[in-house]
């Protein structure tokens, strides 16, 4: 196997042998190892002059890199979501993303990225799938190393994550999850595999536990990770997850994060001198530590010099629009309604208050600052401006959950600071007594982190607001331990409210809101005070946040459907709210939420010619396909989204993607749903391998769209697949597929490639993917697409034997567009390598 030091990749060349990692190694006493092995801070891992070795510097990001602060002032380029990354097929694409992301990751000092992330869409209930790439085990080891590959060829570290099974929210500090040893290894962990033979630099254990082990104390860091597959890079633990010093510091763990406190930060060294740690289990953590360092270029005297890296202007902008397209699934079409053409519209209605205000990326950890933001609205403004009328109606009533003030909102009220009188909030920092120690404008009124300051015990956010319209609005405080909160020196709220919660994204990034409601008249400005007190152990993310009074739903259902009727063609923007989606929770429901549903059902009937635009990171349920002639699925797109969109909509840009995941017709008919574990803790992957379109396919049920469709703006035929009658069990081999173009436009195809048995358990075999190509064509044109199926495709786990097997025996490859969409196929005989 190629393990993550083969590529000898670094900042400006080949980097260290072990043998000079070693060298340095024997300089440093116990002492300084141990404490090399917890993070020094939040982001940054400890220096050590006595070998060079300058801090390590982390950054979330798998949509973009935040760095170390989480301010709203350090700004990133906002990729599209992981999840249209994966249904763009696109190797080559992603790479180009990928290195964006380590150029921006160059820019902002981070040596390593804490992405991709490599779980599983299990359930489509899951709250962070955004974040993972597919359902299937191929195409996110495909797409993760595609992504790996850019990142790292800018010279900054990626990180595998979360390893393993982190395939659901639901009590993810806690849950135990159950899985067979057959699962484990052809599902779960082959995506991990495929990153290691990438050359992942890092790899980060999750929260969970897997078979009644948590894994940052895990045997399987050591194998398959380290000993089978020849992964020599640091295991870093997710935030707070190593949370017991003895059985994760015997273990292949290697770095803890964050620092400076932590189970290893006391008492690892007296540990090892009692003999209860290995000393040569220290030395194997802080040599792969080192090799790290050496390969981003932290380690030797002088450092080696990271080149600056610029990432404004409009090459990263172009590329992000064009990832809009390549990602965005086209899954309806009915009467070709797309692409509207410009030349034939006066006007068109725009609807939803997602087109507004579009969620460009999911929430949690992984959330980042945009500099710039293009919706769907300002989009469809831009393409069709001196062409088309644009109107624009929300088609809902203002939401009734706060949100953090927001001077660029247009749903809350007008914002400035009380002190410089600029847009946004004034933040204090106040020590016991009261007095203040630190001030300063920030943006928004959502602060997770504030300045730290010594003897601070209070954050306080004040803010100037004046309503844009008059009633009774909702003000919110967020936060834990004492907080108040007063309009115009009235006391609205004070209490303690002790934290409940040990999830570090609800503790540290999204704490509750404590809400009030008070009556407040249009235009007329009054001061908003929220505060925070700083106790030890509950974080320190404060919110101030506002949502204006109720509207009336018929009024504004009225005022969608008759902006509609007058228009030559609507297009409605739908989808889920942070609510509904976000890491640190799993859904409850895979319906749209807040009457979404009737919103398109009115619009539709209004007007025929309408266009329907999902903005999801996961799957949800439209019971009103089959009513619209044009669905598009943008998932999360990034900053870029309404240009992109509106190239798409246009017919600048073809709709490129398919579907990384299988889509229900209705919740009930999924069959792998179950995300919450049981009274034990425990949660069964009773399905085993069965999950996405094989456990679909397994239980004979149609869901309203397999993975892998998607449909662009030319028609294909499918011809001939040739493919060899042979082949050697555990061998790669070809297989070619011949298609025409039969549309009037250029276009590109997927082709996907599946196989069916040998069975290794008995029960009829069922297709799962085993390669896939994109071709492009001219109308008319002819081409040929030339699969690789990798060698693993003809081999089984063997529980019993703990490796992998050949597998001999008739095999039936089927070919076309979608798990569901297979015209082609051949049977093909594999037999067992020579001398066996």
């Amino acid at each position: 196997m190629g393990g993550a030091g083969t590529d000898g990749a670094s900042t400006d060349g080949a980097g260290m042998t072990d043998e000079e990692i070693g060298h340095l190694l024997e300089k440093l006493d116990l002492g300084q190892k141990v404490r090399l092995l917890t993070g020094a801070s939040s982001w940054r891992t400890h220096a050590e002059p006595a070998i060079a070795l300058r801090a390590l510097t982390f950054s979330d990001g798998p949509a973009g890199v935040r760095g170390e602060a989480w301010d709203e002032r350090d700004t990133s380029l906002v990729l599209p979501s992981p999840t249209a990354l994966a249904a763009a097929w696109d190797d080559e694409l992603v790479g180009e993303l990928g290195g964006l992301l380590a150029a921006e990751a160059r820019r902002k000092g981070v040596d390593v990225l804490l992405a991709p992330t490599l779980n599983l869409h299990r359930s489509p209930l899951g709250g962070r799938h955004f974040e993972c790439f597919s359902e299937d085990p191929l195409l996110t080891g495909r797409t993760g190393a595609a992504f790996i590959g850019g990142v790292q060829s800018g010279g900054v570290a990626a990180t595998a994550k979360h390893f393993v099974a982190n395939d659901a929210e639901t009590d993810r500090l806690t849950v135990d999850v159950r899985v067979d040893e057959q699962t484990l290894r052809e599902v779960y962990l082959a995506p991990f595999e495929a990153a290691v033979e990438a050359g992942v630099r890092a790899v980060m254990s999750a929260y969970n536990r897997v078979n009644g082990v948590t894994m940052t104390a895990a045997p399987l860091l050591e194998r398959p990770l380290k000993s089978e597959w020849g992964f020599d890079g640091p295991v870093v633990s997710d935030w707070g997850a190593v949370r017991s010093p003895l059985d994760t510091a015997r273990a292949a763990q290697d770095l803890a994060m964050p620092g400076p406190d932590g189970p290893w930060a006391e008492g690892l060294r007296n540990a090892v001198e009692q003999g209860l740690v290995p000393g040569e289990r220290i030395d194997d953590k802080v040599r792969r530590l080192l090799r790290l360092a050496d390969r981003v270029g932290a380690l030797g005297d002088p450092p080696r010099v990271r080149r600056p890296a610029a990432t404004s202007g409009a090459r990263p902008r172009a590329l992000l629009r064009r990832a809009v397209a390549a990602g965005t699934v086209l899954l309806r079409n009915d009467g070709e309604l797309l692409p509207l053409d410009p030349a034939r519209l006066r006007s068109v209605a725009v609807v939803g208050t997602h087109a507004a205000a579009v969620r460009i990326q999911g929430g949690g950890s992984a959330e980042v600052f945009p500099a710039s933001l293009v919706s769907p609205l300002d989009g469809i403004r831009a393409a069709l401006a001196g062409t088309a009328e644009v109107t624009y109606s929300p088609g809902l009533p203002p939401g009734a959950l706060p949100r953090p003030l927001d001077p660029v909102r247009t749903d809350g009220p007008s914002t400035r600071d009380p002190v410089s009188g600029e847009p946004g909030v004034r933040v204090r920092l106040l020590d016991a007594d009261g007095g203040e120690l630190h001030a300063e404008h920030r943006l928004s009124g959502r602060i997770v982190e504030p300045a730290r300051v010594a003897g601070a015990e209070t954050v306080e956010i004040r803010a100037l607001i004046r309503p844009r319209e008059g009633g009774e609005w909702t003000l919110a405080v967020g936060g834990w331990g004492a907080l108040s909160l007063t309009v115009s020196g009235r006391v609205l709220l004070s209490g303690t409210f002790p934290l409940d919660s040990d999830d570090p994204a609800r503790v540290h990034v999204a704490p509750p809101y404590r809400s009030v409601r008070t009556a407040l008249a249009a235009g007329e400005e009054v001061e908003v005070v929220a505060r925070r007190g700083l106790a030890p152990g509950t974080g320190v993310a404060t919110v101030l946040a506002a949502a204006p009074p109720p509207g009336d739903a018929a009024t504004a259902l009225a005022s969608a459907v008759a902006a509609a009727r007058d228009a030559d063609a609507a297009v409605v923007v739908v989808g889920t709210t942070e609510e509904s989606e976000s890491e640190g929770r799993d859904r409850d429901t895979l319906r749209l939420p807040d009457g979404q549903d009737a919103l398109v059902r009115s619009v539709v009937r209004a007007n025929p010619r309408t266009v329907v635009i999902l903005n999801t990171g996961g799957p949800v349920t439209v019971p009103w396909r089959a009513e619209v002639p044009a669905l598009l699925l943008a998932w999360f797109p990034g900053q870029e989204a309404g240009d992109g969109l509106a190239d798409v909509l246009f017919g600048r840009a073809e709709p490129g993607g398919r579907l990384p995941t299988t889509w229900a017709a209705a919740e009930e008919d999924v069959p792998v749903l179950r995300t919450r574990p049981d009274e034990r803790g425990q949660l069964r992957y009773v399905e085993g391998p069965f999950i996405g379109y094989r456990a679909w396919l397994r239980s004979g049920a149609s869901p309203a769209y397999w993975f892998g469709h998607g449909l662009g703006y030319t028609g294909w035929s499918y011809g001939a697949m040739e493919a060899p009658s042979e082949v050697i069990a555990g061998q790669p081999f070809d297989v070619r597929i011949r298609l025409r173009n039969t549309g009037r436009r250029r276009g590109r195809e997927v082709v996907q490639l599946y196989l069916a048995g040998p069975s290794a358990t008995g029960e009829p075999p069922v297709r799962r993917l085993v390669g896939y190509a994109a071709v492009v064509a001219d109308p008319g044109e002819e081409v040929v697409a030339v699969v690789r199926v990798g060698g693993r495709a003809t081999e089984r786990w063997s529980a019993e034997r703990h490796r992998r097997e050949s597998a001999p025996g008739e095999l039936l490859l089927r070919g076309g567009r979608s798990a569901g969409d297979l015209p082609l196929s051949a049977v093909i005989t594999a037999c067992a390598p020579p001398g066996r």
